[in-house]
């Protein structure tokens, strides 16, 4: 709830760059957050992985003159959930109902409140528009649901290249379709995150890759 309603404001108000900012920095909050709680070692180059991305965000923070918050509350919450939903004894569709079950009862008081004050937005717009917002959760719960069932089949690496695609699109989408300001400071910024996640990519898919021939010569 948190992650999607931090996201759709930021999309909104003109921060689709640095949304995906919060997205690239997924990948290595998943590997920050299994080493301050699941007490997991960490390999040399995935150290410098953390620390490229750290760096980066720090010079933003001084260029920009305030941590991209929307970036690191974006990271922040969906690598929570993430670790949360492969904790969680639940099965992708129970889990999905009890996150739902869970929210509906505060989004119905804050919706029957806004048709009250006559500020619900569903009676001011067009039934296009009412099917576009109806058909939203739908939408919003398909690669929920999947995302759930993926996250415990596929290897770490597979699931960490994936998760580049949305914020690659994304970035993309801010810079060339609506033209949201990207200066050369924060260009260097992102490249040095960017390069983290080169390294962490590239160490993840040499550990996984020397597993398996050390399991096939086991064998």
């Amino acid at each position: 709830m948190c992650n999607w309603t931090i996201y759709v404001w930021a999309v909104n108000a003109g921060y689709i760059i640095e949304s995906s900012l919060g997205n690239f920095l997924i990948p290595l909050g998943n590997v920050a957050l299994g080493f301050l709680l699941l007490h997991e070692r960490l390999r040399p180059l995935q150290w410098t992985a953390i620390a490229l991305a750290a760096l980066g965000v720090a010079l933003l923070l001084a260029g920009v003159g305030h941590p991209p918050w929307i970036a690191l509350s974006l990271a922040a919450t969906w690598t929570t959930y993430g670790f949360l939903k492969k904790r969680s004894s639940l099965g992708p569709i129970a889990g999905l109902t009890a996150e739902t079950l869970t929210v509906a009862p505060l989004a119905a008081v804050f919706l029957l409140w806004r048709v009250h004050t006559g500020e619900g937005a569903l009676s001011h717009v067009t039934p296009l528009v009412k099917a576009y917002v109806l058909s939203a959760g739908v939408i919003t719960a398909i690669p929920l649901l999947l995302f759930a069932y993926g996250v415990r089949r596929v290897r770490l690496t597979t699931l960490g290249l994936l998760q580049y695609i949305a914020p690659t699109v994304q970035f993309l989408v801010g810079l060339l379709i609506y033209r949201e300001p990207f200066d050369f400071g924060r260009f260097q910024c992102y490249a040095l995150i960017w390069g983290g996640l080169i390294v962490y990519t590239a160490d993840s898919i040499w550990f996984q890759r020397r597993l398996i021939f050390k399991t096939a010569g086991m064998r």
